[in-house]
């Protein structure tokens, strides 16, 4: 049987739940297999409050991911969002015993585990330490610094932190749902790998990710991470605002907001009236058009300048740090009619919404290429750079349709190859980024399997 990397990405958004399958095709685009999805009841801004709720709304999406593609989920990659995440900048150096040996993997392994023994506030985990630039003997900007020469190794960090309790909370609501956990990311990173492409993040760009319970932002320039925030807001305060604003149930304000809404009051006449079924018969609800685009725009530019103040954080208006390419805009908020035009009205750059079709295969269906679903192919995309093998396929019996699930021949293999990598890690010459990518992945994963298996 030969050895598929077949990845798995697991969304948890506040709104929607969502698991994706897919491999790599033979052009090196995305291919994806089967995608689930499942009302989100447990999850309330980017947290779980419900972990029973979670565990239930995770497995009907698993199922149906299952069902859809004829693959059964062995582990997934997971994204982490919600209010309680927020990033720091540190620099960091580490002197070498000997200069005259080139700079290795290890050392820059070393000055990373270095930064994953920060002190943080009670509570706090880092989830991801992310090198931007290297100075060596005090010559900057240097980008790979393997096989250089040097004593002193500096780079400067961007550290991602988030509440440890949440972190585990999503472990603990994974395993109960009968997978395993293989790696945790940033969603406004995930979002990022699948909408933007290279030259936008050289250029300078805020990636804004508007979700059901919050708001992402990720800025790259010069290739590099520089800002990332979650803003406690989305989607749902707009549902919620036109729920009390129009006195109508959520289901109903949901709806006036995907097929009426307008984030631009301008453009709906006086006379434009929709009309709702009442309440167990009550008379129907006559609501104006104008109306229900003054709500959305107002809680809409107030998200959107929350956003923005993180982008002057950053400091775009200095020229060594402007944002060429502009914003990109994407998840589901990003469907919001004339929404583009008034994030260009407020922040005077350049705006285009984001899908993630660039990376998908020619023949995916126009639903999964929407940006509803950009952190999820994000997502499937971070588990096949780490070369998982998530699931396997499941095949069909001959009595009936009922699928039988194929113990996977593969597993003996994977753990001769695990250690062989373990063994050949340190002869082995890899880049930066990939060592990061395995330590990061290796070290806190294990760390969230001890304390769950430690907690039962």
């Amino acid at each position: 049987m030969e050895r598929e990397n077949i990845a798995v990405g697991l969304d948890i958004g506040t709104t929607k739940i969502v698991a994706m399958i897919g491999k790599k095709n033979e052009y090196g685009k995305l291919e994806i297999l089967g995608v689930g999805k499942a009302k989100s009841l447990g999850v309330a801004r980017g947290v779980v409050n419900n972990i029973t709720q979670t565990i239930q709304s995770i497995q009907q999406a698993v199922i149906e991911a299952e069902e859809n593609s004829g693959y059964k989920i062995n582990d997934c990659v997971v994204g982490i969002a919600g209010q309680h995440i927020r990033s720091i900048q540190h620099t960091d150096y580490i002197s070498r015993s000997n200069p005259e040996e080139v700079i290795s993997g290890k050392d820059i392994q070393i000055l990373i585990d270095q930064v994953n023994k920060l002190a943080m506030l009670p509570g706090e985990e880092i989830i991801h330490v992310l090198p931007q630039e290297f100075k060596i003997d005090g010559q900057s900007e240097i980008k790979e610094p393997i096989g250089m020469f040097g004593a002193r190794l500096e780079a400067s960090f961007h550290v991602v932190v988030g509440q440890a309790s949440s972190i585990r909370n999503v472990g603990r609501c994974i395993q109960s749902s009968g997978i395993e956990l293989s790696g945790l990311t940033l969603e406004p990173l995930a979002s990022a790998d699948a909408v933007l492409s290279q030259e936008e993040k050289e250029a300078g760009v805020a990636l804004i990710d508007i979700g059901g319970g919050t708001t992402d932002l990720a800025i790259f320039k010069d290739g590099i991470i520089r800002h990332t925030a979650v803003i406690p807001f989305g989607g749902n305060v707009i549902t919620d605002d036109i729920k009390e604003g129009c006195s109508i149930i959520e289901k109903q304000a949901d709806l006036l907001k995907v097929k009426f809404g307008s984030a631009w009051p301008g453009e709906n006449k006086d006379n434009e009236i929709v009309s709702i079924p009442g309440l167990r018969g009550r008379e129907p609800k006559e609501i104006s058009l104008k109306n229900l685009s003054k709500i959305i725009h107002a809680r809409v530019v107030e998200i959107i300048e929350q956003v923005f103040t993180e982008i002057k954080l950053y400091g775009h208006e200095d020229p060594r740090k402007k944002l060429i390419a502009g914003i990109v805009l994407t998840g589901g908020g990003a469907q919001l009619k004339h929404i583009k035009q008034l994030v260009e009205y407020i922040t005077g750059m350049d705006t285009r919404i984001g899908y993630p079709n660039e990376h998908l295969a020619g023949n995916s269906s126009e639903e999964i290429s929407s940006p509803l679903y950009a952190t999820a192919v994000g997502l499937v995309m971070n588990s096949i750079a780490n070369n998982t093998q998530s699931a396997y396929k499941l095949e069909m019996t001959q009595a009936g349709t009922m699928p039988k699930y194929v113990a996977p021949v593969v597993e003996q293999k994977q753990e001769i190859t695990e250690e062989k990598t373990i063994e050949n890690s340190i002869e082995e010459e890899e880049t930066t980024e990939k060592k990061i990518r395995k330590s990061f992945f290796d070290k806190y994963v294990d760390k969230i399997k001890d304390f769950l298996d430690n907690a039962e």
